[in-house]
């Protein structure tokens, strides 16, 4: 079946996802006495193959009841993403189009390998619809800087400094930051923030106690390399802020091209969950 591979069994599932690492997992869950699942079936393989870093998974639910009970299955097709072991959402129906949106949405770059070992660009799990940014200019928003390689960027409005809130859709572990700048008006001094319960205002950036500061040189915006934090201290993060207190030479507005952040999930998905949930008589998934 070219590049779909075909799930066996529930314990083959989960080796799948485990196997995976940081690619995105698309699976399928199907069956063959529905007739949509069928119609869908050959755009799914093409997708597969115009998506190649991308682990493509069909998944027959009644071979496997289990895993299908336990990841909230209730109608066919049902197609649910994974990264790291985790979900990250999923759509039902055989809508081609729909299906394609939301592999590009969290395809990412593509890239099979993450900027460092054992983690990935958090961007999959950013719930961008609950981001600000204050100082912002109109024209060169947030979100400008939040997609890799796109044409846009942020830049701040009256003055040089920006106050960037980012709330994930889970709990995260955060290992670094990558930030890709103008040499001369990238950001320089920042102060990291976690888990506050609204956005900081200036004032309160300045002079709240820090999770970390840090200092971008201008070698580390040029080449966007991931600037470490202190990987302790960002175990269990919902919300990152980042106050960008000047920039490198002090011009008179500050830009961000690229802003990246690296890290995994906390929640995955083990079999022992599929054991438990399978388990629970007269339950409705």
């Amino acid at each position: 079946m070219g590049l779909v591979r075909v799930v066996q069994d529930d314990s083959h599932f989960h080796t799948e996802l485990a196997s995976a690492g940081i690619k995105l997992v698309v699976v399928d869950f199907t069956a063959t006495w529905c007739g949509p699942c069928q119609r869908i079936a050959p755009i799914f393989e093409h997708l597969s193959t115009k998506y190649p870093n991308a682990i493509f998974l069909k998944v027959d639910i009644d071979k496997c009841a289990e895993t299908a009970s336990s990841q909230g299955v209730s109608s066919m097709p049902t197609f649910i993403f994974y990264r790291n072991r985790a979900k990250l959402g999923m759509c039902q129906g055989a809508n081609p189009s729909g299906l394609e949106a939301k592999i590009i949405e969290y395809y990412g770059s593509g890239d099979s390998d993450g900027p460092v070992a054992g983690h990935m660009d958090l961007s999959s799990f950013i719930l961008k619809g609950q981001c600000e940014c204050l100082n912002e200019s109109d024209d060169h928003n947030l979100e400008k800087c939040l997609t890799a390689d796109g044409p846009g960027y942020l830049e701040s409005d009256c003055d040089e400094q920006l106050i960037i809130s980012i709330t994930f859709t889970q709990a995260v572990k955060v290992h670094s930051l990558k930030i890709k700048a103008p040499a001369d008006k990238g950001p320089k001094n920042l102060r990291i923030f976690i888990n506050q319960l609204r956005t900081l205002d200036f004032d309160s950036a300045d002079s709240t106690t820090s999770v970390q500061d840090i200092t971008l040189t201008p070698q580390d915006l040029e080449e966007g390399n991931p600037v470490p934090l202190r990987y302790v201290k960002f175990q269990n993060v919902m919300n990152l802020q980042i106050f960008v207190k000047d920039n490198q030479t002090g011009t008179e507005t500050t830009q961000i091209n690229h802003l990246a952040i690296i890290g995994s999930p906390i929640a995955t998905t083990k079999m022992e969950d599929f054991k438990r949930v399978a388990g629970a008589k007269g339950e409705s998934h």
